[in-house]
């Protein structure tokens, strides 16, 4: 029987463990002492104690080492790869919550401004814009937009919208977004946040290095991404061709102020350089470039332009009317082809040859047309402004002779070139009055439509009808009393 336990004994002696053991031992070892276990409880002698020390020798899965260390170089290798792929792909989630997000510009190119809820997570590196919440849980495919952190400006955009608690985002890339949240502690907290992650994956790339199989070499972490190493020091001695492109986009924030102010600073000198040497409307004249218009002239100027009292045009459309319109029905009052007026009042502009007994102009109306416009459009009217309430108040005298000399004198004040058109256009009216039964023209008739047109006052006091009705009065009653008051003849 000794000799026996002394053989069950040496039998269940405990194994010599191996310094390393690989990652599939326990579970041998589990086996092999739960069989020497089961050979120890048919013993009778110290059962409890050689079961303990027994138990207390098997490796149990919490007990085992997470990192195993291989000295084989190629699972060292692999191993890193491995270590490395899990921090990249799996990055640490710092806040995630509902914020409102545009995006305004993609490298650089501007888009329109629209408003959207996004499920915005925030990684180590990365911001993570999802339309739905749902959509974290899919594959990476369902992401709405990636904003690359590395590189980026974070700045509070108030001028971009209307909105309370913006912020915008600037890309290295150029691309731009602006977040949005009605909670100025929130606004706050992601902004701090945002920022506190580009300053850490901006200051150094350092990370979770990554190194190629059987091989010493680092990869950088993102050397998929576009002009992702501008903030690195190492990668700009690497790729130095790409530095101009990489330096344009990481600094635009920098020189974006200074540029535009220098434009601006630029297009205002040029501004007032050519205000200062811009030529004289009399050198543009005497030069040819700009010629003197006779529609939208003062009257004065235009005569002394012409050496004449009269204008021409006046004179012309005058004679023309008497050639061939005093018969007419409804002469100034019907009005002509607004087309055709305009177009002859060209030719008039550009000082052509006008001979108004062509066949484009055998409408009469068209140049009695011409002729009002031409009134109506005198800087000061035929009336000037100064006289206007001084013939409202003589048309108001109740006695006809001392109202006719009220207005006689007012027309002797007038400057010469009134006078004289003045005189020559009621003579021609005081002949279109005498074909009254064929043109069907009255006093009245003519009076409203030369009222306005040869006076107006300077402002307008809101009182226009009342301004009308001495308009229309003023002229009815020179019409009726020309021949007293131009001194014409009895003819």
């Amino acid at each position: 029987m000794a000799s026996t336990r002394i053989t069950n004994l040496q039998a269940v002696k405990p194994p010599v463990l191996p310094p390393v053991l690989p990652p599939v031992l326990p579970l041998q070892s589990s086996t092999a002492a739960q069989g020497a276990v089961q050979m120890r409880i048919k013993n009778n002698q110290s059962s409890t104690e050689r079961l303990s020390q027994s138990k207390s020798m098997v490796l149990q899965e919490s007990d085992l080492p997470q990192k195993p260390i291989s000295r084989h170089r190629r699972n060292q290798s692999q191993h890193n790869v491995l270590v490395s792929g899990v921090a990249l792909f799996e990055p640490l989630v710092e806040l995630k919550e509902h914020l409102n997000v545009a995006k305004i510009s993609e490298s650089g190119k501007k888009q329109r401004k629209n408003w959207a809820l996004m499920w915005t997570v925030l990684t180590s590196d990365q911001l993570l814009l999802y339309k739905d919440k749902q959509e974290t849980s899919q594959k990476p495919g369902g992401k709405t937009d990636v904003v690359q952190l590395c590189g980026a400006v974070i700045e509070w955009a108030k001028e971009k919208s209307s909105r309370k608690n913006v912020f915008q985002i600037t890309t290295n890339t150029g691309s731009e977004y602006l977040i949005q949240t009605d909670s100025a502690s929130t606004a706050n907290k992601w902004c701090d946040a945002i920022r506190k992650t580009i300053n850490s994956s901006t200051k150094d790339e350092r990370g979770f290095p990554l190194r190629r199989s059987n091989s010493t070499e680092f990869l950088p972490r993102h050397s998929s991404l576009p002009s992702y190493g501008s903030a690195s020091p190492n990668t700009k001695r690497q790729n130095p061709i790409h530095r101009r492109s990489i330096n344009m986009f990481g600094s635009s924030k920098l020189k974006h102020s200074t540029s535009d102010s220098a434009d601006k600073n630029g297009v205002k000198n040029r501004l007032k350089k050519f205000i200062t040497r811009r030529p004289s409307m009399k050198t543009l004249q005497e030069k040819g470039l700009i010629k003197d218009r006779v529609f939208g002239c003062h009257l004065l100027t235009l005569c002394e332009r012409e050496g004449t009292t009269v204008p021409k045009f006046v004179r012309v459309c005058l004679e023309a009317v008497d050639k061939r319109g005093l018969d007419v029905d409804g002469i100034y009052r019907v009005s002509g082809n607004l087309a055709t007026i305009q177009k002859l009042r060209f030719i008039i502009d550009q000082e052509e040859d006008l001979d108004l007994d062509h066949s484009q102009w055998e409408d009469i109306h068209v140049v009695t047309g011409a002729l009002k416009m031409f009134f109506r459009e005198l800087p000061e009217p035929l009336f000037p402004f100064r006289f206007f309430q001084q013939f409202v108040e003589a048309v108001k005298i109740k006695e006809s002779k001392q109202k006719i000399q009220a207005v006689k004198k007012l027309i002797q004040q007038l400057p010469k070139p009134n006078q004289e058109t003045m005189k020559l256009l009621f003579s021609h009216l005081h002949r279109v009055l005498a074909f009254s039964k064929k043109n069907l023209m009255s006093t009245q008739g003519i009076g409203i439509v030369f009222g306005p047109t040869l006076m107006w006052p300077e402002l307008d006091g809101g009182n226009m009808a009342v301004n009308m009705v001495y308009q229309n009065q003023i002229v009815e009653f020179i019409l009726i009393e020309s021949r007293e008051i131009f001194n014409m003849d009895g003819k």
